[in-house]
């Protein structure tokens, strides 16, 4: 079962709810908690999941989980402006307001991988023979 983490900085400019509502668009399950200035928690994968395929998107999450895989573990940073209208985008290392930080750690990361963001072509999900 993998595990998810989420983080994201709550900056003193910003409504804590909005930030919280930012969040909880892409994963509605997190359970959240407020401590320094950011609020974190466990989460879930499943409607990121369905958001990439709506969005068409698995190419480039593939891309961004693949590039950012650590033994059994891999992270993405998601924008948090994007995610208040329930959209997916992946956003730079630093961005000037923070990201939404999304761990996930299993012991078969590569395949929680290829059932996250399968490989396509045109497209289209290829799925091995």
């Amino acid at each position: 079962m993998a595990e998810v983490t989420v983080r994201c900085p709550v900056n003193p400019s910003e409504d804590e709810g909005k930030v919280r509502g930012a969040v909880l668009s892409i994963f509605p399950d997190a359970e959240l908690s407020l401590e320094d200035g950011m609020l974190s928690g466990a989460a879930s994968l499943d409607r990121f999941h369905r958001l990439i395929r709506n969005q068409r998107i698995l190419d480039a999450t593939r891309s961004v989980l693949i590039r950012n895989m650590r033994g059994n573990a891999t992270w993405m940073n998601l924008n948090k402006q994007v995610a208040t209208v329930g959209k997916v985008s992946f956003a730079d290392r630093n961005p000037v307001l923070g990201a939404i930080e999304v761990m996930i750690r299993d012991d078969d990361i590569q395949a929680l991988i290829d059932r996250l963001a399968p490989v396509t072509v045109d497209g289209e999900e290829v799925h091995p023979s």
